[in-house]
């Protein structure tokens, strides 16, 4: 068999997760089919994918098959998407683009972006708990990973602390508890859901070590983006630019300047890169993560 070479791996990850996120859709000729429209539409994007690639590579690094992990991945990009239609719309962050693209509820309106996110927030439950693929002993699992990591402990309630402090001192120690919250935690759930599908004896001993890379890797990813929106641009980026200071928002580089910031990125990245000497085989991982420390958009 081919060794794939860890470009062609991503893409080979990332086609897997293409090829299955659409098949649970409903009907779109139906008299809710905007909603669905709406739905496909943010998920169709052009995302990275990089949350479900990350899901079926700790699969793969705990021994497992990642066709056990795929029906997780899809959850996964489900949930980050309804998060991403939730983000933009007026009464949060109120983004016209989002990669590129008008943002759902400039190209569906307001009501109907609104229920393609909801729709978008369920149907992940839905996808672990039908899946013929995921081990049931690693459904339950999943599914509390998920719900978790994305409500008032997680995703939620860091969006709840970053709108409530919008224009208000914020402290360096709460800046970092809302990133935590806000985008590691559904990075976690990502890597957990990997561990838990994969279904190895040494599964506790995994999971550890994949939050501890999540935390950190979830760190890193939101103080670039704090970097790129200051120093980066909508053509380049593929959203607007220069929101976070327009919206009087606190970010990394706001409260401690862009030098800092960027060490900080490099620092938790590393951290991130430690926690990988759990896993034998984390070459695929290491090198993603590199990436996205580099990334510009």
């Amino acid at each position: 068999m081919a060794v794939l070479s860890d470009t062609e791996k991503l893409d080979a990850f990332v086609r897997l997760v293409e090829s299955r996120l659409y098949d649970i859709f409903p009907d779109e000729n139906t008299p809710q089919g905007d909603v669905i429209r709406a739905a496909k539409y943010s998920l169709s994007a052009g995302g990275k994918r990089i949350r479900p690639v990350l899901t079926l590579a700790f699969c793969e690094m705990c021994g497992g098959d990642t066709e056990k992990a795929l029906d997780a991945a899809c959850a996964i990009e489900y949930m980050h998407t309804y998060s991403l239609i939730h983000d933009d719309l007026p009464c949060m962050d109120n983004d016209d683009l989002r990669r590129g693209k008008p943002s759902c509820h400039k190209a569906f309106g307001e009501t109907t972006a609104l229920l393609a996110g909801d729709m978008l927030a369920i149907l992940p439950f839905e996808r672990i708990a039908g899946s013929k693929t995921i081990p049931d002993a690693a459904k339950a699992k999943c599914v509390n990973a998920l719900a978790h990591l994305c409500g008032a402990d997680g995703m939620i309630g860091g969006q709840q602390i970053d709108t409530a402090n919008t224009g208000s001192d914020l402290s360096g120690d709460l800046l970092l508890s809302m990133y935590s919250m806000k985008t590691s935690a559904l990075i976690k759930a990502a890597c957990l859901c990997g561990v838990y599908c994969a279904g190895s004896e040494q599964e506790e001993r995994y999971a550890r070590a994949a939050a501890e890379y999540a935390e950190n890797l979830g760190l890193a990813f939101q103080i670039i983006d704090d970097i790129l929106d200051v120093t980066s641009c909508p053509e380049v980026l593929g959203k607007q630019t220069g929101n976070d200071a327009e919206n009087d928002k606190h970010t990394f580089v706001r409260i401690y300047g862009l030098e800092k910031a960027e060490k900080a990125a490099k620092d938790y990245t590393e951290k991130a890169m430690e926690a990988l000497s759990c896993f034998e085989y984390n070459e695929f991982v290491k090198l993603l993560t590199e990436a996205l420390l580099g990334r510009k958009k």
